[in-house]
């Protein structure tokens, strides 16, 4: 996740996993941001690929840690009838929930799935391998 001021003042990348993610990585990312340019405004950050709805099931635990912090969150999560107990979760609209309570004005979702789209990304959960994705990211000098 990459997160400039509108005015290109200052820059965060975070990168969150659901437990990074229920932990607050993205409302400390913001925060952090502030306090570094505190007359900053117009807030926007872009979600990029993840594992996409479709792709990532995960167990109660999940849906709990999430639901503890925020009830409302249970509309991220789409049960499993055919697997009690699993679900799958959207890491994306998660993050763009938490983004959005943390005061990001625009948040945009890359829709990128690293899972299914095996011509383009890298996913141990789809390959059962290790491998490297890198995300670059600079404030262009104005």
């Amino acid at each position: 996740v990459v997160n400039p001021d509108a005015q290109g003042r200052v820059l965060g990348a975070a990168h969150a996993g659901w437990r990074r993610l229920s932990g607050g990585v993205l409302e400390h990312t913001p925060a952090a941001m502030r306090a570094k340019a505190p007359r900053a405004a117009g807030w926007r950050a872009w979600v990029g690929p993840g594992i996409g709805p479709q792709a990532f099931q995960v167990g109660q635990d999940v849906v709990d840690a999430f639901e503890a912090d925020d009830p409302a969150t249970r509309r991220y999560f789409t049960p499993r009838p055919e697997h009690p107990g699993k679900w799958l979760a959207d890491l994306a609209g998660l993050a763009d929930s938490r983004l959005r309570r943390a005061g990001v004005q625009d948040v945009s979702l890359s829709g990128m799935c690293t899972v299914t789209q095996a011509d383009r990304y890298f996913s141990y959960r789809r390959d059962g391998e290790t491998g490297r994705m890198a995300l670059l990211a600079w404030l262009a000098p104005v």
